[in-house]
């Protein structure tokens, strides 16, 4: 049901989305999102950037927050594949996918998955500007993303 991967290779983002239907009736719905490197953070040019992780710690912490979304919804599968390494803009850094019966709970599961990643899963992110390198801090727009699911009542935002 869950199938978690960080790899330095690009993401194929077809392949990893049809295992989530082909094949199975069930379902009714997938949602997937893509987060892509920008060109630009906090108002500075980025010309490159490299996302370095724990192995195998990394990958039970994407495991630890799929197993959350599964319990707070009914779903049929769940994806999560992420890069590490070196990127250039436009380059697709994560992949999620969440395939269920009906569209709400892969909307909102993944939309969780998406937020609890952001802030719970151990990478570490260095952009390249005109200026030199420089670590990327965990930004507090992301915190509070993740804080509003909370404890709240099956599958809901505070």
């Amino acid at each position: 049901m869950h199938h978690i991967r960080v790899q330095s290779d690009p993401i194929d983002l077809a392949a990893e989305q049809e295992p989530l239907w082909q094949g199975r009736p069930e379902v009714g719905a997938v949602v997937t999102f893509v987060g892509l490197m920008r060109d630009l953070n906090a108002g500075v040019a980025v010309s490159a950037m490299t996302l370095e992780h724990y192995p195998g710690m990394t990958e039970k912490a994407l495991e630890v927050i799929a197993v959350e979304a599964a319990a707070r919804w009914d779903l049929l599968g769940i994806r999560i594949v992420h890069r590490v390494g070196p990127l250039s803009p436009q380059e697709a850094i994560v992949f999620v996918g969440v395939a269920s019966a009906h569209r709400q709970e892969a909307f909102r599961a993944c939309e969780f998955l998406i937020d609890y990643l952001k802030t719970r899963a151990p990478f570490w992110k260095q952009e390249t500007t005109a200026q030199g390198t420089r670590w990327v801090e965990a930004r507090e727009t992301d915190a509070e993303a993740a804080d509003r699911w909370g404890s709240g009542p099956a599958g809901t935002p505070r």
